[in-house]
């Protein structure tokens, strides 16, 4: 069962030293709901930090206030409550979790089908496109005023984890909190500027190279591209460029479902798994690997060499497709 909006308020109302966190890699959801979150917080005069494995990767800059995210330190810090946004598995905050004394409370805000509900408190929704959607109808269930800096991180939010208000589960309300938002004071054509036409010339490199790798099986029902280590040191790649990429993929019109590899250190791969169609759940193939996410939008770090976790990977992916009702 999901905690009320009035009991997520009471446990953040009655602790005072409080930590926001969101999963490692994070995107802007999991970043501007963190950020708008620890705004308010602040507002009320908690005790309150934010923390990120990763901290503010250099594309999200444009947040404003992004400068209350920090990685965490080496040592152990003690908290009344830690506030767990858009993060499905308790082990998807990486290093963060290391950092926590032992005893603090958990408070658990997500829309990832996968959510296992490891907090005390837990809030839950996948029919919601965005975690910044959660927060925004906390707010406004709470009666709380909404700033321009938090509406242009829940707007960031919003916007991109529904591809630009085009995925699945973007409806009404998604439009009616994106109106909200900007009403309270969000300026949209230099926000969407920042968020999908600021791109660095290496992710165009990156795209060259993808585009050139793409390989279609299941009868052109399946794209996918894998990028090795050796790329990402020869063109310069980080992290964060690779974002987004797998929408290209998933763009052509007989694709169902899109895969991205990425190579990544100590023998693990991370795959980004994207679906067109309802019958075909990328989140139950993802599981099966350790990872999870949305039917449609899913993913997973998995232990194996490059080539051995593709050849896998898509092998249940194309399984999927065959079997689908």
């Amino acid at each position: 069962m999901n905690a009320t909006f009035s009991e997520i308020a009471d446990a953040l109302r009655g602790a005072e030293r409080i930590l926001v966190a969101s999963h490692h890699r994070p995107d802007a959801d999991a970043l501007g709901s963190t950020i708008a979150f620890t705004l308010w917080l602040r507002e009320l005069g908690k005790e309150v930090t934010a923390w990120n494995q990763d901290g503010v990767l250099g594309k999200f800059v444009y947040l404003p206030r992004h400068d209350l995210v920090s990685t965490p330190p080496a040592s152990v810090h003690a908290f009344d409550l830690v506030v767990a946004l858009d993060n499905s598995l308790k082990d998807r905050l990486g290093t963060v979790v290391d950092a926590i004394a032992p005893g603090a409370k958990w408070l658990n805000i997500d829309h990832h089908a996968s959510n296992d509900r490891y907090g005390d408190v837990n809030y839950v929704d996948p029919t919601a496109p965005a975690t910044g959607q959660i927060v925004y109808e906390f707010f406004r269930d709470q009666g709380i005023a909404i700033s321009p800096d938090m509406a242009v991180n829940l707007y960031a939010a919003i916007s991109t984890d529904t591809g630009s208000f085009q995925y699945a589960g973007t409806d009404a309300r998604t439009f009616a909190a994106a109106a909200a938002l900007v009403e309270a004071g969000v300026e949209v054509a230099p926000v969407s500027q920042s968020m999908y036409e600021s791109h660095p010339r290496r992710r165009l490199e990156l795209l060259r190279h993808v585009l050139n790798v793409a390989k279609f099986t299941c009868d052109g029902h399946v794209a996918s591209a894998a990028l090795s280590l050796a790329t990402v040191q020869e063109l310069g790649v980080l992290a964060e460029d690779t974002e987004g990429i797998i929408d290209d993929l998933r763009a052509v019109a007989e694709v169902v479902a899109a895969v991205f590899f990425e190579e990544l250190p100590e023998g693990r791969v991370r795959v980004s798994a994207r679906s067109k169609d309802p019958r075909v759940n990328v989140c139950k193939v993802c599981q099966q690997f350790g990872g999870g996410g949305h039917p449609l939008a899913s993913g997973a770090r998995v232990k194996g060499a490059l080539e051995e976790v593709e050849k896998n990977f898509l092998e249940a992916v194309s399984h999927e497709i065959r079997n689908r009702n």
